[in-house]
């Protein structure tokens, strides 16, 4: 199973760089986990848009989800989607058309943000969308992906994804310190973990983990690989790694665009 960042940024994105968007591939099937905006234009240059098989989206949050607006137009409007020739393309009968599976409330959401200026189905009839529950076991192509619901300022869910060969990585999406995630990515090979505060929230509802807080959900959860995302340009990244180092007790990474883990 191979890992591309695509995007790693929080809610802003880096200099050059997008938000949330991950590229897995195993045994021929390429998913997207999570359409930050900017992703589309990252994942272009690692793979064709219409030879993309599936998505998964954490959360309704526009760092994760933005970019499949400009995706669906893509999948509309292109010249290579149109039944009869158009530009030097010969016209098809089959389409690309992604399975998009996302939270619970997502055709809604969509119809709604997307009513405000044009066709509010776009998303609807660009994908094949599927809205998934906690409880699922989803097979998609050689991945079986599991969820558990983590606590974050909209409903959010973390994933796991086993390969072909039986490894797992765990995506711990958006969320406050919590022990569900720390059992549900029990002895993950790779956990992918937010570490976007410098510090914690001053007041109100936490949202997000710090560096530390990171490195110490992989520890107790016992991981064997830890990447840490979702952080700013505007942070040192040797702090970054280092405080989430010190609470993990070994080596961590930090993910950076175009980075490429194999599980």
């Amino acid at each position: 199973m191979l890992i591309t960042v695509l995007g790693k940024s929080p809610a802003w994105p880096d200099a050059g760089g997008a938000c949330s968007g991950y590229l897995v591939q195993d045994d021929g099937h390429s998913l997207l986990l999570d359409c930050g905006n900017g992703v589309l234009a990252k994942l272009r240059q690692h793979l064709d848009y219409v030879d993309l098989d599936s998505i998964l989206v954490t959360h309704l949050h526009a760092d994760h989800y933005l970019d499949l607006i400009p995706y669906a137009y893509a999948l509309t409007y292109a010249p290579r989607q149109q039944p009869v020739p158009v530009g030097g393309w010969p016209g098809t009968d089959s389409p690309a058309r992604p399975v998009l599976y996302a939270p619970p409330g997502a055709a809604e959401a969509f119809r709604h943000i997307v009513s405000t200026w044009g066709d509010a189905e776009l998303i609807e009839r660009a994908f094949q969308l599927r809205e998934y529950r906690p409880a699922d076991e989803l097979g998609i192509g050689p991945l079986t992906a599991r969820f558990c619901e983590v606590p974050h300022y909209t409903r959010t869910f973390a994933v796991e994804l086993t390969g072909r060969e039986g490894r797992r990585m765990t995506f711990g999406a958006d969320c406050r310190p919590n022990d569900e995630l720390v059992q549900f990515a029990h002895q993950t090979d790779l956990f992918l973990l937010e570490g976007t505060l410098p510090r914690p929230e001053r007041s109100g509802d936490r949202g997000h983990l710090t560096p530390g807080e990171a490195g110490d959900h992989a520890r107790r959860a016992q991981a064997r690989r830890l990447v840490v995302t979702h952080y700013s340009d505007e942070l040192d990244p040797e702090w970054v790694r280092a405080e989430a180092a010190e609470a993990y007790g070994g080596p961590v990474e930090l993910a950076q665009d175009g980075a490429v883990y194999t599980v």
